[in-house]
């Protein structure tokens, strides 16, 4: 994006050429090109931006431009940044489930009872939701979709990996005596799913109650309806 700028200044470059000598075109292109260097924080910035408009539109619905009114700048000015508005919700949904990996696995290796496991399993995806909010709500509402561009296949995998996860967290609880025998494991799973992945349609960060606070309440609901009874 940054040779139409070039090309315009030329003609004076080459009158300070034969005024000066040879090594003043090359700083001022030097100078341009720091010009439209992109930010990390004004990426990271601009991300957050784009979550709110795809989340709040639909996927379909966004343009490019939409999000650069949102932004408050041209939508040319974007593809300084981005190439593309899939660039964009690719970056930020690979952000929102490499965190949420992250955690997962972080639970998974402590090796925890099966209740314990499903505990910080919610714990952490409700941090998630408070990280995440747009990602999560644009994850819920699009990815079935999503999934049938080559680019966001990989949407698919963490979605198997996700219910692999959980199922066999249930399964072993039940194994251990933990949960209830009678308990139908599928169903469990998409329930308690559901129930928290929901939230993210309601939850505000900065809220009246943490993302903890809100897991210990959906905790307190859900073990009482499979753990087994004293």
């Amino acid at each position: 994006m940054s040779k139409p700028k070039q090309s315009t200044s030329e003609p004076h470059q080459r009158t300070s050429t034969s005024q000066q000598g040879t090594s003043e075109p090359k700083q001022a292109a030097g100078k341009k090109k720091a010009q439209v260097s992109p930010s990390p924080e004004r990426r990271h910035e601009l991300l957050g931006i784009a979550a709110d408009v795809f989340a709040e539109q639909g996927y379909n619905a966004t343009t490019v431009r939409k999000i650069a009114d949102a932004a408050g700048m041209l939508a040319g000015s974007l593809y300084y940044h981005f190439d593309s508005k899939e660039s964009m919700l690719e970056e930020i949904l690979r952000t929102f489930l490499t965190e949420l990996w992250d955690g997962y696995d972080t639970v998974l290796q402590a090796q925890l009872g099966p209740r314990e496991t499903l505990e910080a399993l919610v714990t952490e995806s409700f941090r998630e939701i408070d990280r995440h909010r747009a990602a999560v709500a644009i994850y819920q509402k699009e990815s079935r979709h999503l999934v049938a561009q080559r680019r966001f296949q990989y949407l698919s995998d963490s979605q198997q990996r996700f219910e692999k996860t959980w199922l066999t967290t249930l399964e072993r609880g039940v194994a251990e005596g933990v949960f209830r025998d009678d308990l139908d494991i599928r169903l469990a799973y998409r329930f308690v799913r559901d129930t928290v992945w929901v939230a993210a349609s309601w939850y505000r960060p900065g809220g009246g109650h943490s993302p903890e606070e809100i897991a210990r309440q959906y905790l307190s609901m859900v073990l009482d309806g499979i753990s087994v009874r004293p």
